[in-house]
């Protein structure tokens, strides 16, 4: 098998990230290249991930390529994510929160967000 080419029309450039459109939420994900080919989605190679937009009203979300160094988190979404994911690494018992009551404790807090749960 060969390396995959980029899905705009008479680009013989290697592809290097994937684009998916998610028409539900009105958004377009450009990410790391797919491990496999998706029929509902575009391989593209730098110069065109680079240049691609979304339609007028949508929002353009750009992974990172797993190889980069991950930049602080840019949502609110990312910035859970990341807080749920440090619970599962943790090794200390959680303390009970006086904010939220002696049967509430912080898992994880990240900026104004927090991961609670019941003791």
């Amino acid at each position: 098998m060969g390396s995959r080419v980029c899905s705009r029309t008479s680009c013989r450039a290697r592809a290097t990230t994937t684009l998916t459109y998610v028409y539900a939420d009105q958004t377009a994900v450009i990410g790391p290249l797919s491990p496999e080919v998706d029929p509902a989605s575009y391989d593209l190679c730098d110069q065109h991930s680079a240049s691609t937009s979304a339609p007028r009203g949508w929002e353009t979300i750009r992974m990172p390529d797993s190889d980069e160094p991950r930049q602080a988190p840019l949502d609110d979404l990312l910035a859970l994510a990341d807080a749920i994911r440090e619970v599962g690494m943790r090794v200390d018992e959680p303390t009970p929160s006086p904010e939220f009551g002696r049967d509430v404790v912080v898992l994880a807090e990240k900026r104004h967000l927090k991961v609670i749960a019941e003791r």
